[in-house]
């Protein structure tokens, strides 16, 4: 009886556990983990080849402009030396200024890391590019900023002072040259230099194959263009806020080829434009009417050279060295006239009788 209830136990706790496996056989298995996928990276830092190129040809422009000597021993000097000033086209050479701006503004670690940290986010990335392409000062919010704009200032500001005072420096020697004989002989082909100055005036600057890669690979922050950035605080002018905001759009993905006409659109500004014009004009009307070469020496310093340079200077932020005050006016003494006077009436006095 015993043995039965024992067997009986052992059946009934295998029937039992093979209910279970049963069970666990038919029950349905949990779902699996859901699986974190990790977000997009940003995209790479992207500046459009034509930019770059922009960027080339100013920074070339205003280094040789910057070299022009005010040695001048002939006429043939001279010319040569209005036809390096005068090569630039005045839109083309407003947007090769922002375009070395954003390279320099590129330059910035601190900066570029705080654009980044928007581009790790599609929709804040996407918001922001439209945000600087219809207002290219949100590109001032970034952290950085005043550092890039202090790179900006100190070398495109830097530049155009440099031309300018080779501008005064040519200037002056206008004046100078006076004392040589050949500097009042007639200058030759007066119509054919013209011409030239407004046939150069009129095509864009080129760029040297050599220095774009330098610019192309700094804009990417593959080589370093040793310059040290200071802070710089706001209001920036248009030259600063323009370039922050093309390497602001690089920065996000968004300055490529594909995006050239809208940062063609945001390079320019109406003021720095009319600056660069006005100048030109000047310059042609100074040159229609220079006769000895000494007056092309003026022409070239004082409406090339400073006026380009002040242009420049100034819508980057840099300040023009302040101007001597001018010579007090010589104003002849007056004479007065002397005038005698007459001795007083005696009076008559009357004799006593």
């Amino acid at each position: 009886m015993r043995s039965f209830s024992r067997t009986r136990a052992v059946l009934t706790t295998t029937a039992v556990a093979f209910a279970a496996i049963v069970a666990a056989c038919s029950a349905p298995a949990p779902p699996p983990a859901p699986v974190v996928q990790a977000p997009p990276p940003p995209p790479p830092i992207t500046l459009s080849a034509s930019v770059v190129e922009r960027a080339s040809a100013f920074r070339g422009y205003m280094a040789r402009a910057g070299a022009v000597s005010s040695a001048f021993q002939n006429g043939e000097q001279i010319q040569t030396s209005l036809k390096v000033a005068a090569a630039y086209e005045s839109k083309s050479f407003m947007n090769g200024a922002v375009a070395y701006a954003a390279v320099l503004a590129l330059q910035d670690p601190t900066f570029v890391a705080s654009v980044r940290e928007v581009a790790a986010n599609p929709t804040s990335r996407q918001e922001m590019v439209n945000n600087i392409f219809s207002n290219p000062s949100y590109a001032t919010v970034f952290k950085g900023s005043d550092s890039a704009a202090g790179l900006i200032i100190d070398q495109i500001g830097g530049d155009g002072l440099k031309v300018y005072m080779a501008g005064k420096a040519v200037k002056q020697a206008a004046y100078d040259v006076q004392k040589a004989s050949w500097s009042k002989g007639s200058v030759v082909d007066r119509d054919g230099r013209l011409a030239s100055a407004k046939s150069l005036s009129a095509t864009p600057a080129l760029a040297e194959s050599a220095d774009i890669a330098v610019l192309q690979n700094a804009s990417t922050g593959g080589q370093s263009l040793g310059f040290t950035p200071r802070v710089a605080p706001a209001p920036y002018q248009p030259i600063v806020i323009r370039g922050l905001a093309v390497a602001a759009l690089a920065a996000l993905g968004a300055a490529g080829d594909n995006n050239l006409t809208s940062i063609d659109a945001l390079s320019v500004d109406p003021m720095t434009n009319s600056c660069l014009s006005m100048a030109k004009l000047n310059l042609y009307q100074c040159l229609a009417v220079a006769k000895p070469h000494y007056e092309d020496i003026f022409c070239l310093g004082q409406h090339i050279l400073m006026d380009t340079g002040a242009c420049i200077a100034k819508a980057s932020g840099a300040a023009l060295p302040p101007e001597p005050p001018p010579p007090p006016k010589i104003t002849p003494a007056s004479t007065k006239k002397i005038v005698a006077k007459k001795a007083p009436a005696k009076k008559a006095v009357a004799k006593k009788s």
